[in-house]
């Protein structure tokens, strides 16, 4: 009978006090877990598996593994992929596995740029700086990067997440502040909508990670 794990420790087991993974369970919970959040029909593909075991390697910051695979611990994630592949909600999915000061709020690219809309750069500041007595920026996946539109606020005209991105790698070097994105732009297209200057600034602050072109529809 086929197992459907739905708490995060079912997929680990303890040894000397480390948790050790096993993967085919992890993607069983995720897949379970995305039953229940976007509906029945949900799965994911054979074509997902090697980005999905890059996600969860860095969720859990396996550093045998992460080196092997050359992932940076100390970077965040730019996960890319086709329209409808599914980057969003296994953003979601696999934040169970994050350890609490990795975690990290889902917000949508769009949404923010509206928000820039209605209350202006003010607004930038819930991204760009840091709460009372925190040592680092608060994490955020932005999600859907390109989909938003250059919005203005009472005439003042500007690229949003360019400039959240830009303040947010200063943080970086800073304070190690993390960030990650999902985008189906590929490099040039960032380039082009971004600047060079923008693009050179995500190679230092991200991990890239793509879905298959051939990765089907999740839902």
């Amino acid at each position: 009978m086929e197992k459907h794990f739905k708490n995060i420790q079912d997929t680990y087991v303890i040894q000397n006090g480390v948790k050790g993974y096993n993967f085919e369970y992890c993607l069983n919970f995720i897949e379970v877990q995305g039953k229940i959040k976007y509906g029945r029909y949900f799965k994911i593909d054979t074509n997902d598996y090697n980005a999905i075991l890059k996600l969860v390697i860095y969720a859990i910051r396996d550093e045998k593994a992460a080196q092997d695979l050359k992932i940076d611990l100390n970077k965040g994630i730019l996960l890319t992929g086709p329209i409808g592949c599914g980057k969003t909600s296994i953003m979601a999915l696999i934040r169970p596995f994050f350890y609490a000061k990795q975690d990290y709020k889902i917000k949508t690219c769009r949404e923010i740029s509206f928000e820039f809309a209605k209350n202006g750069f003010e607004a930038l500041q819930n991204y760009t700086q840091k709460e009372h007595q925190q040592a680092r920026l608060p994490g955020y996946c932005f999600d859907d990067l390109g989909a938003e539109q250059n919005i203005k606020h009472y005439g003042n005209d500007l690229n949003v997440m360019a400039e959240i991105i830009i303040s947010r790698y200063e943080d970086f070097v800073q304070n190690q502040s993390i960030s990650h994105i999902t985008t189906n732009l590929s490099a040039s297209e960032i380039e082009a909508l971004y600047g060079n200057r923008l693009r050179s600034r995500m190679r230092s602050m991200f991990n890239l990670i793509t879905f298959s072109n051939e990765s089907r529809d999740k839902r």
